[in-house]
């Protein structure tokens, strides 16, 4: 069984609505889609969602690294030799990790169907599905307030709200969505780094009534100390996100006390195989762990929720990225009810992609 043919392509997806977080406006997603066949005509499918604040990547970077490197790397090899073909990749310079992440993807989608099984299960197979909360961007307080009670309606009962360019403002929208969605619905703030040490500890003294259950990367990521202080004195969990792009951050950011909780998500880590290797050095150290997304198309949420499933330490998903995209080519890849989500069980990633 051998890789015979590579497919790469770039597919824009409007957002139903724009939505604003503290360093951009967001209007629609660009992913980039890859087809690996094999010689026994199975095909694996993969889907990169490059961010250049983020992962330093754009899609003609993530394309050119699929079609230079990754085509003439993995064409004519064994797709069951993952470890071998990853590592392989991972030495090429500048890292494009959500292209190595579709690469990641594809070949996991192939193993999975090649044993006939659902990934989730192969991997470990510890929960059948996974709550996830649903994130509003920023808003004025009453627009903010009437998305929160539409997801509330939708029988969404986790809520993450963005924040990070006015503490006051911020303060405010999350005391009143508190007011609105009442006690039982848990409540998440992201501040993607918009925050000095003085407004982290201002923000979560101002909000302690609302009961938030954690504040996500409330400092600069080219600040680690930062985020260890506002760690060590905030009475509320402080997840890492941009602060945790490779295996290496989690180590320092686990040696170091630098948080009580990581955010991997797949486009930031480079895949499924970076993802376990983190889990794994979150778990020894205790960190929570929760799976996140950038605006992915259904089918690279359905990799992460693979992921998500497999291991007991990932007690959190944020994997809402797809709700909002319109001309979704891997719509129907997750299921969700009432705001959990469900694989499909069939076998690998679940989803073929009509191209």
């Amino acid at each position: 069984m051998k890789i015979t043919k590579l497919d790469v392509w770039p597919v824009s997806m409007p957002l139903v609505e724009p939505y604003e977080m503290a360093h951009q406006t967001v209007h629609a997603a660009a992913n980039v889609f890859l087809r690996v066949e094999v010689s026994n005509g199975i095909s694996g499918y993969g889907c990169a969602a490059p961010d250049e604040h983020v992962t330093g990547e754009t899609v003609k970077s993530a394309i050119r690294f699929l079609e230079n490197v990754v085509n003439p790397s993995i064409k004519g090899a064994d797709p069951l030799r993952l470890a071998m073909l990853l590592e392989r990749l991972k030495r090429h310079k500048p890292f494009q990790p959500s292209a190595l992440a579709a690469t990641d993807m594809a070949l996991y989608d192939i193993l999975g169907k090649v044993s006939n099984m659902p990934l989730w299960k192969l991997l470990g197979g510890f929960r059948d599905r996974i709550k996830t909360s649903v994130t509003i961007g920023i808003f004025p307080v009453k627009e903010t307030v009437e998305h929160a009670l539409d997801y509330v309606a939708q029988r969404f009962t986790s809520l993450k709200l963005k924040g990070g360019r006015n503490v006051d403002a911020d303060i405010e929208r999350v005391l009143k969505v508190r007011e609105a969605v009442g006690k039982r619905v848990e409540l998440r703030f992201d501040a993607n780094q918009g925050f000095t040490m003085e407004e982290s500890l201002k923000f979560v003294e101002e909000t302690r009534k609302a009961d938030l259950e954690l504040i996500e990367q409330p400092t600069p990521r080219g600040q680690p100390d930062l985020l260890g202080r506002v760690t060590s004195v905030v009475h509320i969990p402080v997840m890492a996100d941009e602060s945790l792009i490779t295996l290496r951050d989690a180590f320092r950011i686990a040696r170091r006390g630098l948080a009580d909780m990581v955010n991997v998500k797949l486009m930031k880590v480079g895949g499924i195989t970076e993802a376990l290797q983190i889990n794994a050095v979150a778990r020894s150290a205790r960190l929570g762990v929760m799976v996140g997304c950038m605006d992915e198309a259904a089918l690279a949420i359905a990799a992460a929720l693979q992921f998500a499933l497999a291991r007991p330490n990932v007690i959190y998903a944020d994997l809402d990225g797809h709700l909002a995209l319109c001309n979704d080519p891997s719509e129907g890849a997750v299921i969700i009810r009432n705001g959990t989500l469900f694989p499909n069980n069939k076998p690998g990633l679940g989803f073929e992609l009509a191209i």
